[in-house]
């Protein structure tokens, strides 16, 4: 094992408090069985005294209204609508009314039962949801309200950024109308291309005259086949392009290719007799295409773009190429052309810094030890080259019982915390965000407390960062898992705290996390990657449903990183990247020649990758900081060389 990994020890911070007695456990389970009856197509049956007293009772009667308008087969069945109605204005514009309200509206919309649509739609979330602003549109044409109807039908033509089939009607009728001119179907075709979606523009410009349409075609190529449009380009000078099309497909082949892209740089600038303005913004975005591929030739076309190009992204990105090739005084230049608001980042003082004592200047001493004084990822590198051993610096909330009490007694958190506790997560983030928003100031704070003692961390922690509050790590901390923690410790030979770092970043305690990649569980684990890990080591082969069982996730989660770890010769950022982005990908990033390990992280090319690492490593610290009881923990090792696993030597990696 690295040696660096067995220096991280366990976090021990106190359990969740739980009440002595739970007088709703009995209702909550005839709820839970209800509502589960409902989610089986099932509506028979009477509730007992104990379930109409219990205060999520009315989620279960929307429930099953919704399931009643899924039912609806005839246009002419009004008992459903009526049943709807009368709970909506019974309940006026609590949390248990959205859902259903959304779900009635949709239907009424089915059934064309305009009328009742517009009697029923509320003009927030007409304003706040496009596609009931086109059904909203939908129904004033199939009633005949259309007078002052045209510049609303317009306004969304104008917005629509992409296909919007909710408002075909609408734009149908605008075309029946001839409201749609040609210079409002180029502005909208020119918008979608702008975005992406060059099949759909291609359409949209349909209706446009020959020239115009073809260079919404040529956009479109460019969006498709970038190198090969721009090939074109350049062989037939004369063939007509818009300049905003032009960039776009020469950033889209800058990103895809860059070194190719740069071959095709004087070409394209003759052919199309870009100007040095122009030129800029080309030299530009091959800058950043190769310092996201970490070619040394980054630095040659930042230099060749004007000061005028240079936003907060490519300087950003100077300034890591320039880390990349070791060029300090590049740093220097690049961390000058950022806003003085991205300067005073914790992250752009430690480059800073760190270009300062490249270049001997004794002030860097001073810049590092201040950062170091503050709480993060940055800080602790701050401490690492001074050579120093880092320790957070907590700030704890202060426990008021009390009102912690009289917030747990109000209706709002009783029936959020009721929601969380039959999983409905959904609905229970709402009643919270409703019950929290009705807080003075003052006893916001306590309300992290709630969901923490509740099991629900994702809440907890989501409710301490609405109010900035991060340093209260015994609160923000918990270690709700140690014994599958421990499990996966014992299997893989990792450390359990930087086990709990990980599952803390991935699922933040979620045991039923499911993201949109289809990955399952504490750590995040798709099935196929599952099933590998736990051929390889012996383990029963999991199902999806097995998955969200901690006992068998994070042992299979710890093995999958173990085997990371160890492809990346014990280069721990690189297999945390890897965990996130692939091994392929994080095998892509390494340099040819080592690097240490701050330069290396900074330069990872995708942003949520970058953050990841950084995080998880951060949590790592802070658990191994909480298990030793507030001493300081060594953070040199965050600073070892990153390179190619042929040429690591010894157990170099990270904590």
């Amino acid at each position: 094992m690295p040696a660096v990994l067995s220096a991280i020890v366990l976090a021990t911070p106190p359990a969740p408090a739980r009440a002595a007695d739970d007088p709703l456990a009995a209702a909550r389970s005839e709820f839970a069985a209800a509502l589960a009856a409902v989610d089986a197509g099932t509506l028979d049956g009477v509730d007992s005294d104990r379930l109409r007293a219990y205060p999520l009772h009315p989620y279960l009667l929307a429930a099953r209204l919704r399931l009643r308008l899924a039912r609806l087969a005839a246009v002419d069945d009004s008992s459903t609508d009526e049943a709807v109605a009368a709970f909506l204005k019974a309940n006026g514009d609590a949390p248990v009314t959205r859902e259903l309200r959304r779900a009635w509206l949709n239907s009424l919309a089915s059934r064309q039962q305009w009328p009742a649509y517009l009697a029923n739609l509320p003009a927030s979330m007409a304003a706040a949801d496009s596609v009931l602003r086109c059904q909203q549109l939908a129904a004033r044409i199939a009633l005949n309200q259309t007078d002052g109807l045209g510049p609303l039908v317009i306004e969304q033509w104008q917005a629509a950024d992409r296909s919007l089939p909710a408002c075909d009607a609408a734009f149908d009728w605008a075309k029946g109308q001839q409201l749609l001119t040609p210079a409002l179907i180029e502005a909208r075709a020119r918008r979608v291309a702008g975005n992406g979606y060059g099949a759909l523009a291609k359409v949209i410009a349909t209706p446009l005259a020959a020239d115009a349409r073809a260079r919404i075609s040529q956009w479109a190529a460019l969006i498709d086949a970038p190198q090969k449009a721009l090939d074109a380009l350049i062989a037939d000078p004369a063939r007509p392009v818009d300049d905003e099309a032009l960039l776009d497909g020469w950033q889209r082949h800058a990103r895809k290719d860059p070194e190719a892209a740069a071959a095709r740089f004087a070409a394209l600038r003759e052919a199309r007799r870009l100007d040095d303005a122009a030129a800029s913004r080309y030299a530009r975005a091959l800058a950043l295409g190769l310092a996201w591929s970490r070619k040394p030739a980054a630095l040659d076309w930042f230099a060749k773009t004007l000061p005028a190009d240079v936003d907060v992204v490519t300087a950003e990105w100077w300034a890591r190429a320039a880390l990349w090739s070791g060029d300090w005084p590049q740093v220097t230049r690049a961390i000058a052309l950022l806003p003085e608001a991205s300067r005073s980042e914790q992250r752009w003082r430690y480059w800073s810094a760190r270009a300062a004592a490249a270049g001997g200047d004794e002030a860097a001493k001073a810049q590092l030890a201040t950062l170091a004084a503050e709480d993060g990822w940055y800080p602790a590198l701050a401490a690492a080259q001074a050579g120093a051993r880092y320790a957070p610096h907590p700030q704890p909330l202060g426990v008021d019982e009390a009102r912690i009490a009289r917030l747990d007694a109000l209706p709002g958190f009783i029936r959020a915390r009721e929601l969380f506790r039959v999983a409905q997560r959904t609905p229970a983030s709402v009643e919270f965000a409703v019950a929290y928003e009705s807080l003075e100031a003052a006893a916001r704070p306590q309300a992290v407390f709630l969901p923490m003692r509740w099991g629900w961390y994702e809440q907890g922690v989501a409710t301490a960062s609405r109010q900035k509050i991060f340093t209260d790590y015994a609160t923000l901390y918990p270690r709700p898992y140690d014994a599958p923690v421990k499990a996966g410790a014992a299997l893989s030979g990792l450390p359990p705290t930087l086990i709990y770092g990980l599952l803390r970043q991935e699922s933040l305690y979620r045991a039923d996390a499911v993201s949109s990649a289809n990955a399952y569980g504490l750590t995040q684990m798709l099935i196929e990657t599952a099933a590998r890990t736990a051929r390889k080591w012996a383990r029963p082969v999991p199902n999806r449903d097995a998955l969200f069982d901690p006992a068998t996730n994070v042992p299979l989660g710890a093995a999958h990183l173990r085997d990371l770890v160890d492809r990346f010769a014990g280069q721990v950022p690189v297999a945390i990247a890897g965990y996130n982005a692939g091994p392929n990908a994080a095998a892509r990033w390494l340099p040819e020649r080592p690097l240490p390990a701050d330069i290396w992280i900074e330069n990872i090319p995708f942003n949520e990758t970058r953050n990841y690492v950084q995080r998880v490593l951060w949590h790592s610290l802070v658990f191994a900081w909480l298990a030793a009881d507030g001493k300081p923990q060594p953070v040199e090792p965050w600073l070892a060389p990153i390179a190619q696993p042929s040429v690591v030597a010894g157990d170099e990696g990270l904590p």
